[in-house]
């Protein structure tokens, strides 16, 4: 019987997840969509702020009491990071194609390990070394150097999985003393603040036709944490995490769908080297992690490494 629940939790958690990967590949897709009409900075700024409205009924339900904190630098620390890695992936958005954007934002599982090293002093576990190995192997294939096919900007969007991976472990730090909850709180919050600044001189107001995707992004991501959270409510990371990387099939069906996007064959290697070794990394750190219990879809998205 407890089998039948444990495999029974698995295929759930993986439908859920898998739920998840497609409204972050959409998200992506509608990122792309309006980037190509508004500056960048704006649509940071709109989805940095409707994922702080987004926080409200839970705000109200935990009170202005439980935002108080004893580290506001640990905080300002991880929001710099996590602002940073959302300006270089929406960047890359707007300017890769689809699949690969959202290839590139997702190697943060590759860098984590090394930046915990250089952070918290944590050892690189030796059966991550292989996986690692293949995953920079795949990002040498997509980045193409020395190739006339490399791009600088897909740099940009190497920085957002690095910036990202950062901000992950700044989170990891800040867990120890803060509840998930006023992680995100914050990081919503000094990042609204501090994306609003660029609209000083980069505002520029929406056509009537884009206020619906904008508001479709800010929804998109909302529901897709939620699919998450429950995804690792009804299983292990390890075995529900690697079903994440979806994301970048369904990216890459809709950059070819609704922008003739192609995969040339280097990058197509390049790809899966990436999305086995960051599911085979995902897999080894959370082989002993147990179901998470139900908190904020964002908080969970942050602690796992999901989508912006």
């Amino acid at each position: 019987m407890l089998a039948r629940m444990t495999v029974s939790g698995i295929r759930r958690g993986a439908a859920l997840m898998l739920s998840a990967a497609l409204l972050f590949a959409a998200m992506a897709a509608g990122i792309k969509f309006v980037s190509q009409t508004l500056p960048g900075e704006m649509v940071v700024f709109f989805r940095n702020l409707f994922g702080l409205i987004a926080l409200a009924p839970w705000i109200l339900r935990h009170g202005w009491s439980s935002l108080g904190t004893r580290r506001p630098w640990g905080h300002v620390a991880r929001s710099g990071a996590g602002l940073a890695a959302m300006y270089c992936y929406f960047f890359a958005l707007g300017h890769l194609p689809l699949a690969e954007a959202v290839l590139l934002n997702y190697t943060m599982p590759l860098f984590i390990p090394f930046i915990a090293w250089w952070w918290l002093g944590e050892h690189v576990a030796p059966r991550l070394w292989g996986a690692i190995g293949i995953g920079f192997l795949g990002i040498v294939l997509i980045l193409k150097p020395g190739l006339a096919l490399f791009s600088p900007i897909s740099l940009v969007g190497l920085a957002a999985g690095m910036l990202g991976a950062t901000a992950m472990v700044g989170i990891r730090r800040l867990t120890h003393t803060e509840p998930a909850f006023r992680i995100v709180f914050y990081f919503s919050l000094l990042a609204t603040i501090v994306s609003a600044l660029p609209l000083l001189w980069r505002w520029q107001t929406p056509r009537p036709d884009l206020w619906l995707p904008l508001l479709g992004i800010g929804a998109l991501a909302t529901i897709a944490q939620i699919l998450m959270t429950r995804a690792y409510a009804e299983a292990p990371a390890a075995a529900v995490g690697p079903f994440i990387y979806a994301t970048v099939v369904f990216a890459a069906l809709a950059g070819w769908g609704f922008w003739g996007e192609g995969v040339d064959l280097i990058s197509l290697v390049g790809a899966v080297f990436v999305c086995v070794a960051g599911a085979a990394t995902i897999r080894a750190s959370g082989k002993h992690a147990a179901p998470v219990a139900e908190v904020p879809a964002v908080a969970v998205s942050a602690r796992r490494g999901g989508g912006q």
